[in-house]
């Protein structure tokens, strides 16, 4: 009996309360101990404790770590009481397992401005069948509560509320006290749950789809306050379990019909029940991701979103197993996702786009006019709210724009912008082929990286011929670059000779050198300039209204994944070797929290992909428009530049390597780049100097641009492979990571 005591008292230990990051730094110092002294005595890293007392990033111990910190720090608090007017309250720090349960508060804006502002966007965004965009917030990494216990999932559930979590931060919006997001699940003895984050359980009256859409709005409390100024409130999504599908009429899966379709048929009887309570589906109908709405009256939205993850709305490469998850888990990780991303609007790439639009909306209230009144105007750095048409080099095959071309036309670099990421391999040298191993390395959300600071087109494009080719001038150029020689290129103010014939062109995705004039994204031809080059365009078609339409985009985007890399252990501020131990098993620390980080990233390269989202299906024929050309933000300018960036950045580390230690990448896969080295570390051949990389050169670390180890495999694996697939140039970074070698192309 003294065993099991024992084990429940360790339980209630794990769980100890903390006192807040500054307080725990307050009473370490006033006893005179180093970080080292308590790093030592906890048997945790330095850079942990530091962590804990973060008032900026802080972490949470777990496990015998908390019980003994907490101890620490109670024994401390006992001999240097804090100053009763000078202290910090006591932070509880044992809630359930998930995150902030509410947003942070909106940015501060001029009350004033608000509701007309409001009202005014929406006389221009209701006009249509659908309803307008919705952003929300995420809030910093600084926000993030601890990570402790999860509530329960089985009959002992706590007790359902209807009020706001306790734990409520001050100053939330208390429209949406109960988080941006429910998941609507049906428990053993058939009662109907909305699971919250922050371990909010609420009970569910509502006995049909249509009552469950009016709880939502009325009672739930579900939502986020806008992302900009200019924009909406998010909607509240609401996620149905199979059972709760069950309860309300709908199909546990979809038929194989119906999943083509993306969607139930019009005439289901849910869809009769939400039309009798005058509900409207938007386009596309109720699918995977549903949105049931009311024409906005004024400034006052009636609209909620639907995820439904057995119909496939939650996709296995991007959210993994998040499907098979428990209720109060699955409202875990959508949860965090929400509150650092935003509440998703459908699949990553769906969620990315409109994270774009969230952050930039196309139109803001006027100042009033003689009258008083605020009107509908463009917003100043976004896309606006009409299409543009983009250049016929910038056209995907089969656009409008191309309709007068010959049938089975092919166009050429010199008609065609055909800016894509790396898929370069080649041979190994003898001198390669003696070494023991392959390593790869991975750049950290390559894509979110290029589009750092990039400047980007806001309008249509302007035809212009023979220009002066301007770095700072957003567009696509017509220039022959076939005269830049990769032997002898300048690294920054400096000439160096280089094996040109072991690098890759940074000109073409498959690395070859160009025959010719081609067209090229602005940062394309700049770095011809910066290698040392002379450039003289043909025409170009140029973007004079331009700005950094994606800066918001990336920073949201990177706070999100540093911080949840951060609550998997993995800091941005680790040494090498520290970060190279804090990437190995990372995932298994907390599986949840893993799907998130995936899902963070395919939110970047779906967004992106969906700037020029090609048609699908719907009985679309070439030289027809297909429903995206109808969208300001599809925008194929954009992704080309950023797509373009993101390989010259890593062609620069590459020439940069390669300049100060004579070693050539073996193979290049979009992000990652394999080398040929004699240690399975990237270590053992990243030029460190007493902890410090190369300028300029290949780093490791955690944040966006810097790289992390993709796998090793040994030099006789790789020249295997190559042999029993006769393709002696086998891109090897597509296999680096474990090994497995699929869909071999012969290099083709």
């Amino acid at each position: 009996m003294s065993e099991l005591f024992d084990r429940v008292d360790a339980l209630v230990a794990s769980r100890s309360p903390l006192p807040p990051p500054a307080e725990r730094k307050r009473l370490r110092t006033a006893h005179g101990l180093t970080l080292d002294e308590v790093a030592t005595a906890l048997e945790v890293r330095r850079a942990t404790v530091s962590g804990w007392e973060s008032s900026t990033k802080a972490t949470e111990p777990r496990g015998k770590e908390r019980e003994a910190y907490a101890r620490l720090l109670k024994q401390l608090a006992e001999l240097y009481p804090a100053d009763a007017n000078t202290s910090t309250p006591a932070q509880d720090t044992a809630v359930p397992a998930t995150f902030a349960s509410t947003p942070a508060p909106a940015p501060e804006e001029r009350p004033e401005a608000r509701d007309p502002a409001s009202e005014a966007a929406a006389m221009t965004t209701q006009q249509n069948t659908e309803p307008a965009s919705t952003p929300e917030p995420a809030p910093a990494a600084a926000s993030r509560p601890a990570r402790t216990a999860r509530p329960s999932t089985t009959s002992h559930r706590p007790a359902a509320r209807k009020a706001a979590p306790a734990n409520t931060p001050a100053g939330a919006d208390p429209r949406f006290a109960n988080g941006p997001l429910a998941v609507v699940d049906v428990d053993a003895d058939g009662q109907v749950l909305a699971y919250c984050t922050g371990g909010l359980v609420l009970d569910v009256p509502a006995k049909s789809l249509p009552s469950l859409v009016d709880w939502t709005l009325k009672e739930a409390r579900l939502g986020q306050p806008k992302l900009s100024g200019p924009g909406k409130d998010a909607d509240p999504l609401i996620v149905l379990t199979s059972s709760a599908l069950e309860r309300y009429g709908l199909p546990a899966a979809l038929t194989e019909e119906e999943r083509l379709a993306g969607r139930i048929p019009e005439g289901h009887k849910v869809i009769k029940q939400l039309t009798r309570a005058q509900w409207k589906l938007t386009k596309r109908g109720f699918g995977p991701w549903a949105r049931i709405y009311r024409p906005a009256q004024g400034a006052e939205r009636a609209c909620v979103q639907l995820c439904i993850p057995s119909w496939n709305a939650l996709d296995t490469r991007h959210w993994g197993d998040a499907v098979q998850l428990p209720p109060a888990e699955l409202a875990r990780v959508l949860g965090v996702y929400a509150s650092r991303v935003m509440t998703p609007r459908g699949s990553t790439a769906v969620t990315g786009l409109e994270l774009m639009t969230a952050l930039h909306p196309p139109t803001r209230a006027s100042e009033p006019d003689a009258t008083g009144k605020r009107h509908s105007e463009h917003n100043p750095g976004s896309l606006g709210k009409d299409p543009v048409d983009c250049a016929p080099c910038e056209a995907p095959d089969g656009h409008p724009l191309l309709k007068d071309l010959p049938r089975f036309h092919v166009r050429g670099p010199a008609e065609k912008l055909f800016e894509e990421a790396y898929d370069w391999a080649r041979p190994m040298t003898d001198a390669e082929c003696m070494l023991r191993h392959l390593v790869g390395i991975d750049v950290n959300m390559a894509f979110a990286a290029g589009a750092n600071g990039l400047n980007v087109g806001l309008g249509a494009p302007t035809h212009v011929t023979n220009p002066v080719f301007d770095p700072k001038l957003p567009g696509s150029w017509l220039v022959d670059l076939s005269h830049v020689d990769l032997s002898k290129v300048k690294v920054g103010k400096e000439w160096v000779e280089l094996d040109g014939s072991l690098l890759p062109s940074p000109f073409t995705p498959k690395g070859e050198r160009p025959e010719g004039p081609a067209w090229y994204a602005t940062p394309t031809v700049a770095y011809a300039v910066e290698l040392g080059y002379e450039v003289r365009p043909l025409e170009a078609w140029v973007r004079r209204e331009n700005g950094r339409y994606l800066d918001g985009w990336y920073q949201q985007l990177r706070d999100a994944y540093l911080a949840t890399m951060a609550d998997l252990g993995v800091d941005a501020d680790l040494a090498p070797e520290d970060f190279l131990a804090a990437m190995d098993g990372y995932k298994e620390r907390d599986p949840e929290l893993a799907i998130v980080v995936s899902a963070v990233k395919a939110t970047v390269k779906g967004g992106l992909g969906k700037l020029r989202e090609r048609p699908r299906g719907e009985g679309w024929r070439p030289g027809e428009p297909w429903r995206a050309l109808s969208r300001p933000t599809w925008r194929p300018d954009i992704r080309a530049a950023v797509i373009s960036r993101t390989r010259i950045n890593l062609h620069r580390k590459i020439v940069k390597h390669a300049a100060f230690t004579g070693q050539y990448p073996v193979a290049v896969l979009s992000d990652c780049v394999v080398y040929a080295a004699n240690g399975e570390s990237p270590l053992d051949f990243l030029p460190y100097r007493d902890g410090k990389p190369l300028p300029g050169g290949f780093k490791l670390g955690i944040n966006p641009g810097l790289v992390k180890h993709e796998g090793t495999q040994s030099v006789l694996w790789g020249e295997e492979v190559r042999e029993r697939f006769n393709a002696p140039e086998l891109n090897l970074a597509r296999y680096i990571k474990d090994g497995t070698v699929t869909d071999v192309d012969n290099g083709e």
